[in-house]
């Protein structure tokens, strides 16, 4: 691996794993307060699985983000791809704010369906940069999607 191409791998999990971060800050303080108290449905997995599968999904992001990185910048199609990474990142990030910050299902799940559209058409200008890159956010487009439908549940019920 070229030392660009490890600097690239290594900005692109940071800024990645850096959404969580900002996510999780809103998500702590929540979960065992607010968000203890709400319905679930009966496929709610618990609370202590969502830090480690979405570290892995971040990474993964990172990993398919840089793989279209290293293509180059110069390239228009890796900018438009990489703004579209970057937009699907800051509605993740969002989405937290909605729901554990703000406490509001409903706007965090009219964010998750941008989200989930946005994650749908990085993936698209992804495959046409790197295939491998579109693979690796495959788990994150059925985690979101799983996602949504637990956040859908969650105001449905409450």
């Amino acid at each position: 691996m070229k030392p660009g191409s490890f600097l690239k791998l290594v900005i692109a999990i940071i800024v990645s794993e850096l959404a969580g971060l900002v996510g999780s800050l809103f998500t702590a303080p929540a979960i065992s307060g607010w968000y203890a108290t709400l319905a679930k449905p009966a496929l709610n997995p618990p609370s202590w699985i969502f830090a480690p599968v979405w570290t892995t999904l971040y990474l993964l992001m990172g990993i398919a983000a840089s793989l279209v990185w290293k293509k180059g910048l110069e390239r228009r199609d890796v900018k438009i791809a990489l703004g579209a990474f970057v937009g699907q990142l800051v509605l993740n990030a969002l989405w937290s704010v909605i729901f554990f910050g703000l406490h509001d299902p409903l706007w965090a799940f009219i964010d998750l369906v941008a989200m989930w559209l946005v994650i749908i058409w990085t993936m698209a200008l992804f495959y046409r940069i790197s295939k491998a890159s579109m693979w690796l956010l495959m788990p994150y487009i059925l985690w979101v999607s799983f996602a949504a439908f637990l956040n859908y549940s969650i105001w449905a019920l409450n």
